[in-house]
């Protein structure tokens, strides 16, 4: 039996071009788009021009991952990374291509959203935890650790309007990293928050490898990649330049 969890075969994603400068594949995406393109600065109606131009965020792009890798997705700003993340969640379709999905997937690709500022701590555990596919029960079972892992328990009856970005990302991960999946998708999860618990993220993700999880990273910062992965993907202008064991990649 193969130990594949996670195969792209030929994956290419289109947008047009003022599509790609607002993607709404999101909710939220959508909304901010909208009202952006409804008014310009002068309170006009904006006319948006050249839709039929196009850009391809990514071209064929085609690997496997076993299961318990740690692969690092890299590369500069509009490579494709976090596009390629949002296929893999299921939050958009590719254009042509396909993505085999081996296992229950958990995805840190905007950590917190679903989070209602006028709930407590406790409550937004619940509400995220639904969100991302938890069961009421295996919520109430495993809210200690989480809230012991956010380091938050004097706040965690405290609306988290009143959280700092730092406790509320904490809350955020605890919350995505205690779920039950063979598959975790974390997107520069770690783009915020003091050293000691970026270094606790890390080790979280480790663990989960450890039990035979899979877990493809994408981050900037190459420090953490080096950390945490054992293969990196390089994604330049939408294509692989590279793929292979971290130190070997991160060295040319």
């Amino acid at each position: 039996m193969s130990n594949v969890v996670i195969r792209a075969e030929n994956i290419s994603k289109k947008y047009k071009i003022e599509a790609a400068r607002y993607r709404h594949d999101t909710l939220r995406d959508q909304i901010t788009y909208g009202l952006r393109n409804l008014f310009n600065r002068d309170g006009r109606r904006s006319r948006v021009s050249g839709l039929k131009d196009t850009i391809w965020a990514l071209k064929d792009v085609s690997f496997e991952v076993k299961q318990g890798e740690l692969v690092g997705i890299i590369g500069r700003n509009g490579a494709g990374k976090s596009t390629l993340l949002k296929i893999f969640s299921r939050i958009t379709e590719p254009t042509t291509g396909f993505v085999e999905m081996h296992g229950r997937v958990g995805a840190l690709l905007e950590v917190g959203t679903g989070f209602n500022g006028e709930l407590t701590g406790r409550e937004n555990i619940y509400l995220n935890g639904a969100i991302l596919g938890m069961k009421k029960a295996e919520i109430a079972r495993k809210f200690d650790e989480i809230v012991a892992f956010s380091e938050l328990e004097q706040f965690i009856e405290t609306p988290v309007k009143h959280y700092s970005s730092g406790m509320y990302l904490r809350l955020a991960f605890a919350v995505a990293a205690h779920l039950e999946n063979e598959i975790l998708l974390a997107d520069e999860v770690l783009a915020v928050g003091d050293l000691a618990f970026q270094e606790k993220c890390l080790g979280k993700m480790h663990h989960a490898a450890r039990d035979g999880r899979t877990v493809l990273f994408i981050s900037h910062n190459m420090q953490a990649v080096n950390t945490l992965c054992n293969r990196v993907v390089l994604l330049q202008e939408g294509s692989i330049a590279d793929d292979g064991p971290t130190q070997i990649a991160l060295s040319k």
